[in-house]
């Protein structure tokens, strides 16, 4: 307890994005509405790639990877707020919400970071397509994930043990339904300068890094479909990052708009971008890669047929 009689804070309130009862019922059908189909669809999606040996790339063991990173990215959040709604308690406590937030760093970043790995395989593909079976051998497949693993893990570690040491006063009502970590960080009563530049010099790094090498890739890519002579290999090139393009610009545009600014900047239509991002991202994912991939389709097909 401080001098000034501020105690210090043991849990916090996830007030959401309403206090009426209406509107948080119709909140809580759509989360678990997009909640079961996030499930369901990222589920689809593994177990059709793992039913069809012609899958068994790595291109589609690298989407295997970021439907799994999906699933245990919505479960991070959403089932947390879904209980809650249920028993009529708003109430996170100071341990579960650190959690929380070590998990969202997580696998926020392993989909970044396996976004970029795709984008890779896609340039060699289309770049290096003779080489394509050497330079995309399964060994090196899985030692990309795993470095990602790593990569995140240190990351999230980093953030959190910053966030463990500020202190947390009399203010506990974090408007939102999970523990957003800048949503938090405006309740502190302690100095946070030092995790803003954290934010802003490795957590920038931790974003760029990915993304540059997805723009680089698709740089490469764009020079090498520009030199193709038929517009029939066009066609074929851009088909097979079609998909993927689509999930980087809803992937990247929702998180540049979230988190690439200072804490006390935050708004409310940054709450719902944060929507976007944790949500509804993972929730389309699979929509995306199975209607535009015709391979996909395909492996969906027979598991239909075949139940």
């Amino acid at each position: 307890m401080n001098d000034d009689n501020q105690t210090t804070v043991t849990e916090f309130l996830l007030l959401g994005f309403s206090e009426e009862s209406e509107q948080e019922d119709i909140v809580f059908g759509m989360f678990l509405g997009m909640y079961m189909v996030t499930i369901s669809g990222n589920l689809l999606i593994i177990l059709a790639i793992s039913c069809d040996p012609h899958l068994h790339t790595p291109m589609y063991f690298f989407l295997t990877n970021l439907s799994s990173v999906d699933i245990c990215f919505s479960s991070v959040t959403v089932p947390k707020a879904l209980v809650s709604h249920m028993v009529g308690s708003k109430s996170i406590s100071y341990t579960e919400c650190m959690i929380q937030m070590y998990f969202l760093f997580i696998f926020g970043n392993m989909d970044s970071f396996l976004l970029s790995v795709m984008a890779y395989d896609r340039y060699v593909a289309i770049c290096h397509p003779l080489h394509y079976t050497l330079m995309m051998r399964p060994r090196f497949c899985a030692l990309l994930v795993a470095i990602s693993w790593v990569i995140t893990n240190l990351n999230a570690l980093l953030h959190i043990l910053l966030m463990v040491r500020l202190t947390f006063c009399s203010h506990n009502a974090v408007h939102h339904f999970f523990c957003d970590p800048y949503l938090v960080l405006k309740l502190s009563c302690s100095d946070t300068f030092i995790n803003d530049v954290t934010a802003f010099s490795e957590g920038g790094m931790i974003f760029m890094t990915p993304f540059v090498c997805i723009v680089v890739s698709y740089a490469y890519i764009c020079s090498k479909v520009l030199k193709m002579p038929s517009a029939q290999g066009i066609r074929k090139a851009m088909s097979t990052c079609g998909s993927h393009l689509t999930v980087v610009c809803l992937f990247y545009g929702a998180l540049l708009g979230v988190y690439m600014h200072p804490s006390s900047s935050y708004s409310l239509r940054d709450a719902v971008a944060s929507v976007i991002f944790t949500v509804v991202t993972p929730m389309v994912n699979p929509f995306i890669y199975s209607l535009r991939n015709r391979d996909m389709k395909g492996a969906l097909r027979k598991i239909i047929l075949r139940s």
